[in-house]
Parts: C-alpha cells; structure tokens; sequence
C-alpha cells in the first residue's frame, strides 16, 4: 500500500499557503516536511497537527492507495 497526501498539496494550493509556513503554523519539523513530499510515513501527530491547523479532517489531507502489481 501507498501513501498519498496530494490532497493535502491541494488544499495548501486552495489556501494559498506555502508548505514552510505550514510548518510553522502546525509546529512540526521541516524533516517531517520533507517526508510527506516524498509520500513516505509520517506519525499520526504529524497529520494530526496538520487537521487541527487546516481545521479538516485526515481523509481531507492523504489516502491510501492499493499498490497495484
């Protein structure tokens, strides 16, 4: 399975917010950044800061994608 948080690019895009100031609302690190850019996991209170900050919910932000063989 894959990680996937281009809802999450949308929503920056829609909000017209950079990802470095993101990181600064959300009080998160820029490492942590820089994984969600490569869709790699991150912890739960990562995505959790990120809802609380977007005020929306996790399903708003990434999905799971069935790897498809």
């Amino acid at each position: 399975m894959a990680v996937s948080y281009k809802k999450l690019w949308k929503i920056l895009i829609d909000k017209d917010m950079k990802k470095k100031n993101l990181c600064v609302a959300a009080r998160i690190s820029h490492a942590s950044m820089a994984k969600l850019g490569k869709n790699e996991n991150v912890t739960t209170d990562v995505l959790v800061k990120f809802c609380t900050t977007l005020q929306c919910d996790i399903g708003d932000i990434m999905e799971v994608a069935q790897d498809v063989v």
